[in-house]
């Protein structure tokens, strides 16, 4: 076998179909859009949602709720995962550039220290927010908690 010698197998291909090429090639006149309509025209695009005249779901539903244009999304990040960061890598400082060596975050994210979990280290800790627990732990070991 070589690579001159290489066929696509037996009925894998199919070759295009020629349509509005006259009638003698079976797909001439209408061109296999059947007789008048949109459809049959050119230029025809049926619009976003459109179920043929019946009220489309987007009106028959009602309209509920809002995004509230101010909302902040933050990562949260527990006290226990601080400990144990520090713990593992023999850190006394942590920001966000160590929280995404640890991928934690990929240090585009807004990140929230939580006061969830026990802490024993002295850690200094850069954050872009803390909860009030979080910063009381903290702030018990003898650390620090800086708002970025």
């Amino acid at each position: 076998m070589k690579l001159n010698n290489l066929k696509p197998a037996a009925g894998s291909t199919h070759s295009r179909r020629r349509i509005g090429r006259g009638p003698g090639s079976g797909l001439g006149g209408t061109s296999t859009r059947g007789h008048k309509g949109a459809k049959s025209r050119s230029g025809y695009k049926r619009k976003v949602g459109f179920e043929g005249g019946q009220m489309p779901l987007q009106r028959r539903v009602p309209k509920f709720g809002f995004k509230n244009i101010n909302h902040k999304e933050y990562l949260a990040v527990n006290l226990s995962t601080l400990q144990s960061l520090a713990e593992t890598r023999n850190l006394t400082k942590i920001g966000i550039a160590e929280l995404k060596q640890a991928g934690l975050t990929n240090g585009k994210e807004l990140v929230k220290i939580l006061g969830n979990g026990e802490l024993k280290a002295k850690i200094e800790v850069e954050a872009n927010a803390f909860s009030k627990t979080a910063e009381e732990a903290l702030k018990a070991v003898g650390g620090t908690a800086t708002i970025i």
